[in-house]
């Protein structure tokens, strides 16, 4: 429901209902109107507007966002909006991502305009470290790995660890597993998507930002 939960946070930004002005389309559930400006959807909607909408001219902005997050949708999604742009010069198209080699995707649009949005830095050390520390043991797994990891650095600086996972049943597991460990000092907090709106709120207040 990511589509809903920013959805709704543009509006409470704006200070206006839900539906109006931005509005949110996800499967089995929608929330626009004939005034809606702004619609958010997951890439599954879209492709599916694309059965009775082939030339997408209900829209003249198409964002895709995390453009590195690469699934078939996705990968469908840009190959299609490749051959439709020829079709649709007024449509406009930005595709969004932190990790993505900004040069590839612009040549493959014809050398788009690259805009670059520099955020806050820190500084990074990077440890490679194999899930299997004997080359032998072939039973160990991503969790071993991701436990052994949390132990070798909780040793050696105080800080915070930013574990990311494929997927909302896989971030249970990892947060069930460290927590099951009782490690001193340590909190640990799961997100995801369908976090509520509420508990999104209060980590970007307390610490985010």
């Amino acid at each position: 429901m990511a589509a809903r939960s920013v959805a709704n946070r543009i509006d409470e930004e704006l200070n206006i209902p839900l539906g109006s002005t931005v509005g949110y389309k996800v499967r089995f559930n929608y929330q626009v109107s004939d005034n809606t400006f702004i619609k958010l959807m997951t890439d599954g909607i879209l492709l599916a507007e694309l059965l009775n909408d082939k030339l997408l001219l209900q829209y003249d902005t198409i964002i895709i966002d995390e453009a590195h997050e690469s699934s078939l949708n996705i990968d469908f999604i840009l190959g299609y909006l490749r051959q439709l742009l020829p079709k649709r010069p007024d449509l406009k198209v930005i595709i969004t991502s932190a990790t993505i080699d900004p040069e590839r995707f612009s040549q493959h649009f014809d050398h788009a305009p690259i805009v670059e949005v520099s955020g806050r830095t820190y500084p990074v050390e990077v440890r490679y470290r194999p899930i299997s520390g004997d080359s032998n043991d072939s039973h160990r797994d991503q969790l071993d790995g991701i436990i052994d990891a949390v132990d070798e650095l909780s040793q050696h600086a105080i800080g915070d660890i930013l574990i990311f996972m494929s997927g909302e049943r896989e971030i249970r597991d990892t947060a069930e597993v460290l927590n099951k460990l009782n490690l001193k000092h340590t909190e640990i907090l799961p997100l995801f998507a369908r976090f509520s709106d509420q508990c999104g709120r209060n980590l970007i207040d307390s610490s985010w930002y």
